[in-house]
């Protein structure tokens, strides 16, 4: 079995993963480096799974690794999450996916049209879907908090919940009953999970995203000076 370790090295965090005569997977351009007896592929998918990809926006190649060494996966000021794939499977947030063991196997969930037209998503909205057993990665841009639903229904706002198991249904609404209500409210559309199932929360960031993007122009007026 790979072994995935999260590390940190001045404030930002990276995968290292850990194989011995193994196989994985990994997100398109997440490569940094590697060392030992690995080779690298990229498994071409059929005809209809490329259209898919090319028209919700999700990476239509996932290169493997296979061998024995250390692999070094880019670093983020985010994070990274790892978790077991078993028994059900699994729905990834666009964006979400960033390694597995290669006995995961990588698929696609449509989301129904006028779901993901209202969250923003077009009316075409493809997702990466894991099934199988092994482990894999999330990338997730905060500590992530995974909560086991019964017969209930959490509102979240905005791409707060990164994955959820298959059970789980989901839509997009209005987060009060009337009209006049939410426009009076200030809050935008809610997205709503309902159980039986599991879902992985990222709630909270490790960083400031608006605070980020000040320091960056900061920076940037200084050069120019």
């Amino acid at each position: 079995m790979a072994q995935f370790d999260i590390q940190e090295l001045e404030r930002q965090r990276y995968v290292r993963i850990l194989m011995n005569d193994e196989v994985v997977r990994a997100e398109a351009g997440a490569f940094n480096y590697m060392r030992g007896n690995i080779t690298i592929d990229a498994p071409i998918p059929s005809l209809p799974t490329m259209l898919k990809c090319k028209v919700s926006g999700e990476p239509i190649m996932r290169p493997r690794y296979r061998g024995t060494g250390e692999i070094y996966l880019n670093s983020s000021f985010g994070g990274y999450h790892v978790f077991n794939v078993a028994d059900e499977p699994w729905i990834l947030e666009n964006g979400a996916y960033w390694s597995s063991e290669d006995t995961v196997q990588l698929g696609l969930h449509r989301e129904a049209i006028l779901t993901s037209y209202w969250a923003g998503e077009g009316f075409v909205d493809y997702q990466t879907k894991l099934s199988g057993r092994g482990r894999a990665v999330l990338n997730a841009r905060g500590p992530v908090e995974e909560l086991q639903l019964g017969d209930e229904t959490i509102a979240v706002e905005g791409k707060v919940v990164i994955a959820r198991t298959e059970g789980v249904t989901y839509s997009v609404g209005r987060p009060t009953k009337s009209l006049l209500s939410y426009w009076l409210s200030g809050e935008d559309l809610v997205r709503r999970y309902r159980g039986p199932g599991k879902v992985l929360l990222v709630w909270t960031p490790y960083w400031n995203q608006k605070l980020y993007q000040a320091i960056k122009r900061s920076g940037r007026e200084i050069a120019a000076i």
